[in-house]
């Protein structure tokens, strides 16, 4: 992902760039002809396979290879939510997407083998298994008090306040009440809305500021970079996700400067996180950086 240069002959065909967006190479998810994509209905006793139509993108966030997103100037980081904003646009548009996930992977402890700063950007061809729980709790909520699930969330976090890390007037950033991870850190618009596509230009200069904020805090929390997984959440404005509100979660399984959190049985078998630091002292450092 570096500058195409005489001796480096890269993935980008350019001597020098901004921000660059390309198809993956290696893709689990390719071939989306524009047609209509189902999942294929059980039936009878076999197992049923179905092609991984869809889209995955590889976004490169800067030509600096020992750079990250935290250390951006505001300009360069700006430029990259913008890039999200506009494949987000693109993807949503195509026949047979269902969903657009913007996601950044950073670190040898989450798997990372590519060490130059960048992101991805899957489209797939229906709604993934966590997207429709959460959209179900959602409209649960809604049928039983009549109100947002995810704006209700916020409120009552900085009403709490003891979980806020930084809040302005237009976005919030907070440890989650049952925060699953050692560290995460969740970052929600104060006034719902489904995407970065219904951001008006002051609302991405905040997002920009807010997300940067957040990831310089994570680089001063230990005396090495803070291995990370970033996940903006985003929705379609139909039926199916009305209830869904953008929001971007921040996890990362180090739990202390030299210790990372393994999901063991209790987790990977059953789904039942155990934490051994509560959100409220993860707040509290972090709002100390």
């Amino acid at each position: 992902m570096c500058p195409s240069s005489a001796d480096n002959q890269s993935e980008i065909p350019s001597p020098t760039y901004d921000v660059v967006v390309f198809e993956n190479r290696f893709a689990s998810l390719s071939g989306s002809d524009g047609s209509p994509f189902r999942l294929p209905v059980p039936a009878g006793d076999e197992f049923l396979t179905a092609p991984s139509r869809g889209r995955c993108e590889v976004i490169s966030f800067s030509s600096d290879h020992d750079g990250s997103f935290a250390e951006l100037e505001f300009p360069q980081a700006h430029l990259v939510v913008e890039a999200w904003r506009h494949r987000t646009a693109d993807l949503m548009a195509r026949p047979g997407i269902e969903q657009v996930f913007c996601f950044e992977n950073r670190g040898e402890e989450i798997g990372v083998t590519l060490t130059h700063p960048h992101g991805q950007i899957y489209g797939y061809p229906y709604l993934t298994p966590r997207t429709e729980r959460m959209l179900r709790q959602a409209q649960a909520h809604r049928d039983r008090f009549g109100t947002n699930l995810f704006a209700d969330i916020v409120d009552r976090e900085v009403s709490d306040g003891s979980r806020i890390i930084a809040s302005d007037e237009m976005f919030t950033a907070f440890v989650p009440f049952a925060a699953r991870w050692p560290v995460e850190i969740h970052i929600y618009p104060n006034r719902p809305v489904h995407s970065l596509l219904e951001l008006d230009h002051a609302g991405l200069d905040g997002f920009t500021r807010m997300y940067s904020a957040i990831l310089n805090r994570l680089d001063r929390l230990y005396p090495t970079p803070l291995p990370y997984m970033s996940a903006l959440h985003q929705y379609a404005d139909n039926a199916a996700q009305r209830e869904g509100c953008l929001h971007v979660e921040v996890m990362s399984t180090r739990r202390s400067a030299t210790k990372l959190k393994y999901l063991a049985s209790s987790e990977s078998a059953m789904e039942a996180f155990i934490n051994d630091v509560t959100p409220e002292d993860v707040a509290s450092v972090l709002r100390g950086l």
